[in-house]
């Protein structure tokens, strides 16, 4: 079975396209088969792992917007994931699916045309663009969770409770099963009272579960994107490294838990 994680949040700067190379990494390390997909026009987790855009002549876009075999636009890469790469062209999809019918299910179906072929991963992970378009929707659309990337500063909370309502929409209407995994806090300065403070009231603030441990701020994150890796290649033992990797058994642990009833998803108090 395969595990669809949407990582969302439609403030940009979070270390949302950071969550995903790394926690995707970390999961290839524990010997899963992992598939990374970039839904954002800017193409950033593409870039970070070690792809040019310019050079491509598919990506996610022909899949979703042109009906081409999702297999053909894969391309695998050194850290031991596959990638389905975006190029500045997906930003005419969302105008391109706006009037195609079941245009929330077409990420879904891309990942079950793949599973189809025999090509199905243990996980997939997919980066959202920072908007609540039509392709957050249609990743949430396809996701059993969703995890939210959190900086650990207090504006950056502004539109948490906007991304829970399109989830409580999703749920209605489009993905019953979709679950809210929690809220990973990036960015963290445990030197900072602020940053300690804005910490321990994220839980209460949103009632949701709070992924641990928090990723801490370091110079190493921005790093890694120049050589084209994640941060567990570029810099294995850094604490950025280690943060991600226990994160990421949290998440495995969580993806094995028994689902529950669903309920209207928290919204900021």
């Amino acid at each position: 079975m395969t595990t669809t994680l949407a990582i969302a949040n439609q403030k940009g700067g979070v270390a949302k396209t950071t969550t995903v190379a790394s926690v995707g990494a970390a999961l290839a390390e524990l010997g899963h088969s992992v598939l990374l997909v970039d839904l954002d026009a800017q193409a950033c987790l593409t870039f970070s792992l070690g792809i040019d855009p310019e050079d491509l002549e598919l990506s996610v876009h022909h899949v979703l917007t042109k009906d081409v075999d999702p297999a053909e636009v894969i391309i695998a890469t050194d850290d031991g994931v596959d990638l389905m790469p975006a190029t500045i062209e997906l930003a005419r999809a969302e105008a391109e699916l706006l009037t195609r019918t079941g245009r929330e299910h077409v990420v879904k179906t891309m990942i079950e045309t793949l599973a189809e072929d025999g090509a199905a991963y243990d996980w997939v992970l997919l980066d959202c663009p920072p908007s609540l378009g039509v392709m957050t929707v249609a990743a949430l659309t396809a996701a059993d969770g969703v995890l939210i990337p959190l900086q650990c500063e207090t504006l950056s909370h502004r539109g948490v409770g906007q991304l829970l309502d399109t989830v409580h929409d999703v749920r209605r209407f489009t993905n019953r099963k979709l679950e809210v995994w929690g809220v990973l806090p990036t960015l963290y300065d445990g030197r900072t009272n602020h940053a300690r403070t804005v910490l321990e009231t994220i839980s209460e603030t949103y009632d949701l579960e709070v992924i641990e441990p928090p990723i801490p701020k370091t110079i190493k994150f921005a790093e890694a994107p120049a050589a084209g890796r994640s941060i567990l290649a570029t810099s294995r033992s850094s604490k950025g490294a280690r943060a991600y990797r226990e994160a990421t058994e949290a998440l495995v642990a969580r993806s094995k838990r028994p689902k529950t009833r669903k309920k209207k998803a928290g919204k900021a108090s």
